[in-house]
């Protein structure tokens, strides 16, 4: 593959940073994070606070594929991880391109863009899909600063209509999440005919996160959730 022959909407710096090698982010695959700048959300307890307030990546993602070229037989997966992956209309190209190489492709993201994740899917680009469910409606702003968790309830109904192998996960702070709120998620789940495992992780104290908060200060019961869905800690 000729690397200079591709589009040149590729050539634009929007790649923070790359991890070459994990084994941890795309289960029973060995992978690289590609980790795309800007964000279109704020939530609090992130703690990818450069990656989304970054004003200029480092990297293309033609220099994301010359890294790639080289890794063929080495890796099997790329994780496409931020920020938000779905701000960046090249992200169809760069999977493209991905696929030639025949890697394996896992999208993190917010759901926020239904569009763009529906040509992806009806492409055939992605292998496996991680989408956040950040908070119940009613505290979805509160936690994201955003108004769009219509845009991510399209979305998860998208996947869950698509058949792709994919998860659903929370990150769980005890002062800004409940048990009574992870409940109404759970409900929520079920109702839309969800019914693969829900993944709940939990917030690591830094000290650089967005909302500048630190370890919760309220317990957390795990026997009070329901038993609806399976349900794994991270």
């Amino acid at each position: 593959m000729n690397i200079n022959k591709e589009s040149n909407s590729l050539n634009q710096n929007i790649v923070y940073d790359l991890t070459p090698f994990t084994h941890l982010d795309y289960a029973d695959h060995l992978a690289c994070i590609v980790w795309m700048g800007g964000c279109n959300m704020r939530c609090n307890y992130c703690y990818n606070k450069d990656i989304v307030f970054t004003k200029q990546s480092q990297f293309s993602l033609n220099d994301m594929l010359v890294f790639l070229e080289k890794r063929i037989g080495l890796l099997d997966g790329v994780v496409l991880s931020g920020g938000e992956v779905t701000l960046h209309h090249q992200v169809v190209p760069f999977c493209q391109a991905i696929k030639k190489f025949r890697f394996k492709i896992k999208l993190d993201t917010n759901g926020t863009n239904t569009v763009l994740l529906k040509q992806l899917l009806e492409l055939k680009l992605l292998d496996y899909v991680a989408l956040d469910y950040k908070a119940p409606k009613e505290k979805f702003q509160s936690i994201t600063q955003s108004n769009h968790y219509n845009k991510f309830s399209h979305t998860l109904d998208l996947l869950i209509k698509s058949g792709i192998d994919f998860e659903v996960r929370t990150t769980i702070h005890n002062d800004l999440l409940n048990e009574d709120d992870i409940n109404n998620i759970i409900i929520d789940l079920h109702n839309r005919g969800y019914n693969k495992t829900y993944y709940l992780q939990k917030f690591l104290p830094t000290q650089d996160n967005i909302g500048n908060i630190s370890e919760a200060t309220k317990s957390f019961n795990n026997s009070l959730l329901l038993d609806t869905l399976n349900i794994v800690w991270r």
